[in-house]
């Protein structure tokens, strides 16, 4: 993952993208704050799902600003930010569709037998674990949580 970063930062260098430099460094940037945070654990590696999780989060981020600037009649801010999550997204895992998300989490309650709302936990635990940056955590716990009913 962190190659593909740097070959794209060169690559947008070469062809003088000022927005897209400027994006994939701040990428690199919150990347690096993640490994400095990840030191104080056990475990202290930073794996390609815990960037996968941290270009979800910052995606998430950036849609959350473009809103408020469209409230706020910021059309112009709203493009920038909608420019940095399409190149963010570029290096995001596929995510998945709503279908195979709810078979994924079927399949997770069936597995460890998870019947009731009390379980919830260890579902999304499961399922963070399992497909960091690939789905809408948000979302499917609601899915989680309607299927547990």
């Amino acid at each position: 993952m962190r190659e593909k970063l740097m070959n794209a930062l060169k690559e947008a260098m070469k062809s003088k993208e000022q927005r897209k430099i400027t994006t994939i460094r701040m990428v690199q940037a919150a990347i690096k704050d993640l490994e400095i945070a990840n030191r104080t654990k056990p475990d202290a590696t930073t794996s390609d799902g815990d960037i996968a999780s941290l270009l979800s989060k910052l995606v998430k981020q950036r849609e959350e600003s473009a809103k408020m600037y469209d409230e706020g009649g910021r059309p112009e801010l709203a493009a920038q930010e909608r420019e940095e999550i399409a190149i963010i997204s570029e290096f995001m895992p596929k995510q998945l569709s709503e279908a195979e998300v709810t078979e994924i989490i079927k399949g997770i309650i069936a597995e460890i037998g998870a019947s009731g709302i009390k379980d919830m936990g260890k579902c999304m635990a499961l399922l963070k674990e399992r497909y960091p940056g690939q789905l809408d955590f948000g979302k499917a716990s609601g899915q989680i949580k309607a299927l547990l009913s």
